[in-house]
């Protein structure tokens, strides 16, 4: 049931900022990658034409089947797969660049999803990262931690406010090079799941 009403309102989410989001966080892309989470496809029209090719992976059958419906009109390659986070399809070192874009909140190892990144990722590749996250306060990180032991992930396909995507990346042993933090939506009332974060960050190596 949350795919399909996902599908729906994500039309309305980037019609309120976050296609620009979308656009900001693909821009510095190229060569080879893979996007984690693909969701119904609407980073697929986004990307730059230096990216050479996508590999897109979402389990959930419903938004795949849209995704792929995308991937048909998309500026540059792509192919979508069934799969998960912690299995990407992908060889050692087989991608330039990795995108996670709001998914990581609904992962349920959020570890062994990275350490699969890594293994993906070619030694100095891009992690391209859109997520939402801890609040900037203890106020608004209580009210996180009372929406995640209640109704929020049932509502919202499993998803959770309180996790530190930054802190997640840098202890996968990603060096964080760019990041932006911001509110989406941005209006006066704080949703759990209103503070993001906009950044890359490097593989070492």
């Amino acid at each position: 049931m949350f795919s399909r009403v996902y599908a729906r309102i994500s039309e309305g989410m980037d019609a309120e900022g976050l296609a620009a989001l979308r656009t900001e966080l693909l821009a510095p892309l190229s060569g080879s990658v893979v996007e984690v989470g693909c969701g119904n496809g609407r980073n697929f029209a986004r990307y730059p034409a230096a990216v050479s090719g996508v590999t897109a992976v979402e389990p959930e059958p419903h938004l795949r089947g849209l995704a792929t419906r995308a991937a048909a009109t998309a500026p540059v390659p792509v192919t979508v797969f069934a799969g998960t986070a912690e299995a990407l399809p992908v060889p050692d070192g087989g991608a330039d660049a990795v995108v996670l874009c709001l998914v990581l909140c609904s992962l349920p190892d959020r570890e062994r999803a990275l350490a699969e990144v890594t293994r993906v990722l070619r030694p100095g590749g891009t992690l391209a990262l859109l997520e939402h996250g801890l609040g900037p306060t203890r106020r608004v990180r209580a009210v996180q931690r009372l929406a995640d032991a209640t109704l929020w992930p049932l509502l919202a396909g499993g998803c959770h406010t309180a996790v530190d995507p930054v802190g997640l990346v840098e202890g996968a042993g990603f060096e964080v090079t760019t990041l932006r933090r911001l509110r989406f939506p941005d209006t006066r009332l704080t949703l759990p799941a209103t503070p993001h974060v906009l950044g890359l960050a490097r593989r070492p190596g």
